[in-house]
């Protein structure tokens, strides 16, 4: 099965099931793991923020930092279609207790002047706006990259307001790569960061959020009170620092796939893609002309042994990732041309 779903579905490389061999066996939620520790040191040093916290999830580092950062008061300003407003089901709001407002923007980055016209202060009538959150890369805009010059402007616009910044960096190395920089040059321009080890980096389980000591020891609190205090995890966290430390290496080779797979969907009739917009590992097609549903498709497909996701009833998207090489791009594009009766 060449499983193109997501780069969540991975299994752990032999170094990692080496090092979870190998991991501590300490109470993270005492006094501390070890493991834990130099992940979590390895994470801030890679994102040049002061400390990390770890946790099972990226959702759940969105939801900590909008309570660390907010105290559970205010409103919370990021891109309409963010993962956080659209795959979070109302976390923020249900368990954060915060209000929120979409901001319009262009693959995945803010209208800056329309964030600027949304920030608002304190007011008898109104709490005012307590955090800004952007996204790279951006999930829903098909892996778009935020350029920095973007992320400086929004935010630069959030300080001069005295309002902080949290990015959901999930595939932060995927963007890191995708623009030639460093991820420290990213989340310069953030307060704090969550990355996912899960996804592009390839480890079972596990993200980091980063930021400084004081914002992370606040975070730690809020990271129990939703139920991420974790015992001896010390063996999850030791394939995640394989990963952090080998896995950014190796995301141009999803990239390339990922562009390979871009431009032969564009060569098979029916299908609608621009190859140009596939930045990272993401690729998002519509079924076009094909005739064809999501659902259609994705069931004729997975009969021929090829997986992917529906975007809705009309997009596909296709994420590249460790487990899969050139030879099953191939493949899937010929079973894809298959399926809609083009050919490739």
């Amino acid at each position: 099965m060449i499983d193109l779903r997501s780069d969540t579905i991975t299994r752990p490389t032999e170094a990692m099931l080496e090092s979870m061999r190998e991991a501590s066996y300490g109470d993270d939620s005492r006094d501390g793991d070890e493991t834990v520790m130099k992940l979590e040191a390895l994470a801030a040093e890679s994102t040049g923020k002061e400390a990390g916290a770890f946790m099972p999830s990226g959702t759940m580092t969105n939801l900590v930092a909008v309570l660390a950062h907010t105290q559970r008061g205010g409103e919370v300003l990021l891109e309409q279609s963010a993962h956080i407003l659209v795959s979070e089901i109302g976390g923020i709001a249900g368990l954060a207790g915060m209000f929120y407002r979409g901001v319009p923007g262009k693959r995945g980055a803010m209208d800056v002047e329309a964030l600027h016209e949304k920030i608002r202060p304190m007011t008898r009538n109104n709490l005012g706006t307590a955090l800004v959150c952007m996204e790279t890369t951006h999930n829903q805009a098909g892996g778009a990259v935020l350029p920095l010059a973007h992320m400086q402007a929004v935010h630069t616009l959030a300080h001069e307001h005295g309002v902080p910044v949290h990015t959901d960096g999930a595939r932060l190395f995927n963007a890191a790569v995708a623009l030639g920089v460093d991820a420290r040059q990213i989340a310069q321009y953030t307060d704090s960061v969550g990355f996912c080890v899960s996804k592009g980096l390839s480890a079972p389980v596990g993200s980091v959020l980063c930021g400084s000591k004081e914002f992370i020891e606040r975070a730690r609190a809020f990271r129990r009170m939703v139920g991420g205090g974790m015992r001896q995890v010390g063996v999850i966290a030791a394939a995640g620092l394989v990963a952090l430390e080998e896995g950014p290496k190796r995301l141009n080779i999803d990239h390339e796939n990922a562009k390979a797979l871009a431009e032969g969907l564009a060569k098979i009739p029916r299908i609608r893609i621009n190859p140009e917009k596939v930045q990272t590992n993401i690729v998002i097609f519509d079924l076009g002309e094909t005739g064809l549903t999501s659902k259609q498709f994705l069931e004729r497909l997975a009969q021929r042994k090829v997986l992917g996701g529906p975007v809705d009833a009309r997009r596909i998207r296709m994420v590249t990732h460790l487990d899969v090489d050139r030879s099953d791009i191939e493949q899937s594009l010929k079973i894809i041309g298959e399926v809609v009766g083009g050919g490739f």
